[in-house]
């Protein structure tokens, strides 16, 4: 059964034996008839005794205000690609320093802090995933009291502190332990003066300082972008759709920048400067996302969301004995006409999904006039609960994707110090490999409305190439081909290392084998993201209710976080699992690559991606898009 139309109370009707309008003064003639049908009919009611007053209407309850919160008399003078294009710049420098942070940081922590490699990349892996994970409190924050732009305004200031906190660790003696007598050899045995513990803590402290800014703004900077367009226009599925694929070129950019750029400023300036240049450009980036401010448009937030979900869970379990036949049900509770009792958001209709939740909007005749919203909730309400229940897989089952994400941007750079990153005359440093992926996902969406849509559309006939979910599908598919060919080729490089006597000079590069071989499992994974990422980002700003379009956004980006920690954690199972120090024998991941197994690492998670490309498919098949009312 699909969704059903809320009636009004002039249009409701008893069931099929009956097919007498009624209104809501006719409570004798409702209450005669005890076998109701669920969703048939609802008794809709403005009897609202809480602040809300009477609900919100206007552009389907998500109508676009100013900073202060005001209609905007002229929508034509704001918003649109304009005003999209500050939000583009803002997230464009803000990932160069994410990014910037995330490739260097394994290095510094080895080379400078003298961390051992394992434990510098499970540290790094915490980060992302701290700064990922608790991304659903910018969210929160956005959707219930701040709205996007002061969540992403206050997020960004506590993402600058964080960068000059660790470009002073860089920049000043103090804070890093003594360089001298510290070359290669002494850092391989480890012999290297070790960074102090109160060192070691003030490092950690400011890069997770920066990983709670970056979590702050993760969620809303997407969502806001997509707010600058307008619901009612003819052209906004299409306009959202671009908006989605150049949000993540401006994400690309800001990546390729920081596997070059900022790699070269680190190679010839030092660590302070390729540092301190991140933090410079995330001023630039609070600078360019404040100038576009008399451009943009607001949503009003709605209130805090989880206090909607607990009363709706709360309703739902004091009436969990209630009969939906009962006598003394009245009907299923929501406002009239289009008002929504939730501000910046439009009425949502009745689903027969999770039906056990809809005994939180059953209106018995005990819950009188004064309706207490911790017994009795709207139909909307109980509605956006159904959703974010209905989203939960999807993004669940990229956390896979992002777990592969994570191994190849510690674990490939193992691989590349082991082999030869000349190209032609020009040597590239072992950070720079990472720029690959970026590039073949520039290449990629710039190619993606001339070559992919068009033949895709012949294939599947759908507008834009392929559905949200069909480009998620599409995503999945092609990593676990990805991490296939990085199995087979660790398996080669490995053995060739074997055989030429490199199996224990692992920070030797083989001059034989060129580390190019790696562009084609970088190439693959970047392309999986292209896919997997855009299509979720759009899926879940459309599918996601009005008022929680930031909580949302940041199931992408808890589902990447529990990607890093699960990356972490596999790890950690792998070293115990697998390696014994009595015995001598190296873990799967054992520092010394050639000794280790990382191919055999790569073709467990090909395995688990199969099971959970699996999943994905019945996830997927069964999801029903919403419909959404007319405006």
């Amino acid at each position: 059964m699909g969704s059903i139309e809320i009636k009004t109370p002039q249009e409701v009707v008893l069931p099929d034996e009956t097919r007498t309008p009624v209104t809501l003064e006719d409570h004798s003639a409702l209450e005669s008839h005890r076998r109701k049908k669920l969703g048939l009919y609802f008794i809709e009611s403005d009897d609202r005794r809480t602040p809300l007053g009477g609900g919100y209407i206007g552009g389907g309850g998500t109508t676009p205000v100013n900073i202060r919160g005001k209609p905007i008399p002229d929508l034509s003078k704001t918003g649109g690609w304009v005003a999209a294009f500050f939000i583009f710049g803002n997230e464009m420098a803000e990932r160069m320093a994410y990014f910037g942070l995330s490739v260097n940081m394994v290095a510094f922590m080895f080379y400078v802090m003298h961390r051992p490699f394992a434990s510098s990349a499970n540290a790094v892996n915490i980060f992302l995933g701290i700064s990922q994970a608790s991304s659903v409190l910018g969210g929160f924050l956005a959707d219930a009291y701040l709205g996007r732009y002061w969540t992403i305004a206050i997020f960004s200031t506590i993402y600058l502190a964080g960068l000059t906190g660790i470009t002073l660790c860089a920049a000043i003696d103090i804070f890093v332990p003594n360089q001298d007598q510290c070359d290669q050899l002494s850092l391989l045995l480890g012999n290297c003066e070790p960074a102090k513990s109160w060192q070691m803590i003030y490092l950690y402290s400011v890069l997770y300082i920066t990983g709670f800014g970056a979590a702050g703004i993760r969620p809303c900077v997407s969502s806001f972008g997509a707010d600058q367009f307008d619901e009612r226009s003819r052209d906004y599925k299409a306009h959202l759709d671009r908006f989605f694929n150049f949000f993540y070129l401006s994400v690309t950019v800001g990546a390729i920048i920081a596997f070059t750029a900022i790699v070269y400023i680190q190679m010839n300036l030092g660590w302070g400067s390729a540092f301190g240049a991140l933090a410079i450009a995330m001023a630039l980036a609070n600078v360019v996302f404040f100038s576009g401010t008399p451009l943009y448009r607001h949503r009003l937030p709605g209130g805090s969301p989880l206090t909607r979900v607990a009363q709706v869970l709360i309703a739902a379990f004091r009436k969990r004995n209630s009969s939906f036949q009962s006598s003394e049900l009245v009907g299923l509770y929501e406002l009239p006409g289009k008002r929504s009792a939730i501000k910046g958001s439009s009425k949502i209709p009745h689903t027969d999904d999770f039906r056990c939740l809809d005994k939180a909007a059953l209106q018995l005749k005990e819950d009188g006039v004064d309706r207490n919203p911790w017994r009795l909730c709207t139909v909307t309400q109980v509605e956006e609960v159904k959703i974010l229940l209905k989203l939960l897989p999807i993004p669940a089952c990229t956390i896979m994707m992002n777990l592969i994400l994570t191994e190849f941007l510690t674990l490939s750079v193992q691989q590349a110090y082991t082999l030869n990153t000349h190209l032609g005359h020009l040597k590239l440093p072992v950070t720079c490999m990472p720029v690959f992926p970026g590039l073949s996902i520039f290449l990629l969406l710039s190619l993606y409305y001339s070559v992919f849509v068009p033949l895709s559309r012949r294939i599947t006939g759908h507008p834009h190439g392929a559905s949200q979910l069909q480009r998620v599908g599409i995503g999945l598919a092609i990593s676990i081909i990805s991490v296939a060919w990085a199995g087979l080729f660790e398996r080669y490089r490995r053995n060739y290392a074997i055989e030429n006597g490199y199996e224990a000079s692992f920070l030797t590069p083989m001059s034989s084998l060129s580390a190019y071989w790696l562009l084609i499992q970088y190439c693959l994974i970047g392309i999986a993201e292209v896919f997997c990422i855009v299509g979720l980002l759009e899926f879940l700003y459309e599918e996601a209710p009005d008022a929680m379009r930031s909580i949302g956004s940041a199931y992408a980006a808890v589902a990447g976080g529990l990607g890093c920690f699960a990356a972490s954690a596999l790890n950690s199972i792998i070293k115990s699992v697998t390696g014994n120090e009595e015995k001598r024998q190296p873990s799967w991941l054992s520092q010394n690559i050639n000794t280790g197994r990382f191919d055999y690492l790569y073709w467990l998670l090909t395995v688990l991606s199969l099971i959970n490309f699996g999943i994905f498919l019945y996830a997927a098949k069964r999801y029903q898009y919403r419909t959404k009312p007319a405006t």
